[in-house]
């Protein structure tokens, strides 16, 4: 209900930039004049502008956070990536993409907000994988205010899904093949996926390969320890794919750097009062809960105040 009623109080308007072979699409929430301007940068795979995903994630996590945000005075671009959905004709081949692809994506992204609202600059939020793009993007920190990291690895995606396959007992059948084939994408090779076992196919299938090895080469700290634009790191203490630990080690890279932890929120920033698993995961599938709201709060909070 809460949400319901931002978003009836909320003007989201298309939006489109330059893209490599056709348009990227987009959509801008305008918070009025002089707000300041935030591009949320999506998570891994086929995840939409809205933060939905047909893995099984339809809570819209970045719809409600881009109305939450609008209620805060502050204005958002949420766009589809390269290649998929509203952006499909932006590229022929989603797949062949590189981190520099989607930085140079976020950079026109950044000058068309600020043609269009008169922003000195703009400020770039990634989410999850976002985080890294983000990094990335403000390496050449033209047209960017700052960055706001939100759930987001401290560590190599590498070592962060090493983590994973083996925090899962039931891995244990493909653990062997996982991590061999993560060794071998670090080492810059690529992995024959004759034999593999199906369940891992869909994380190590040959279209992906050449954009793990590119971002199996990326260390989020030392990209952070680099940046001279302001941060923020946001983290949820109730995610299961993202620990406080990766937080942590973003802000100890970069002194400069705020670190707010949110009690309650997961990964697709829902409050979850309880550390019951299920309930966690159950609101990956619930649109009808708003994001949480001292995360809102923090983000803008930062955005607007003088740096």
């Amino acid at each position: 209900m809460v949400a319901a009623l931002i978003a009836m109080a909320v003007a989201a308007a298309a939006m489109t930039a330059p893209g490599p072979k056709g348009p990227l699409e987009g959509t801008f929430v305008d918070a009025g004049k002089d707000a300041p301007v935030v591009i949320i940068i999506p998570g891994s795979g086929p995840t939409d502008r809205d933060g939905n995903n047909p893995l099984g994630i339809t809570a819209a996590p970045y719809r409600l956070l881009a109305e939450q945000l609008a209620a805060k005075g502050v204005s958002t671009l949420r766009a589809d990536k390269r290649g998929m959905f509203g952006s499909k004709a932006a590229v022929s081949d989603p797949n062949a993409v590189t981190l520099a692809d989607y930085a140079a994506d976020a950079h026109q992204w950044a000058r068309v907000l600020r043609e269009k609202t008169g922003a000195k600059c703009v400020w770039l939020l990634g989410h999850s994988e976002g985080v890294l793009i983000a990094l990335v993007t403000a390496q050449q920190p033209q047209d960017v205010c700052g960055v706001v990291l939100v759930s987001g690895a401290g560590r190599r995606l590498s070592d962060v899904l090493r983590e994973q396959l083996k925090s899962n007992p039931a891995n244990a059948p493909i653990l062997d093949s996982a991590l061999a084939a993560i060794d071998s994408l670090e080492r810059g090779q690529h992995v024959d996926v004759t034999n593999m076992n199906p369940a891992l196919m869909s994380l190590f299938r040959p279209q992906v390969q050449d954009y793990l090895i590119d971002m199996f080469r990326q260390d989020p700290a030392k990209l952070a320890a680099s940046l001279r634009v302001p941060i923020l790191i946001v983290q949820g203490e109730r995610d299961l794919q993202v620990s406080p630990v990766d937080a942590r080690t973003l802000a100890s890279a970069q002194p400069k750097a705020k670190l707010v932890l949110v009690p309650q929120m997961n990964h697709v920033l829902k409050d979850v009062p309880s550390d019951d698993r299920a309930a966690n995961i159950a609101t990956y599938a619930d649109p009808s809960l708003p994001v949480d709201s001292s995360a809102v709060d923090a983000i803008a909070a930062f955005v607007k105040q003088p740096h």
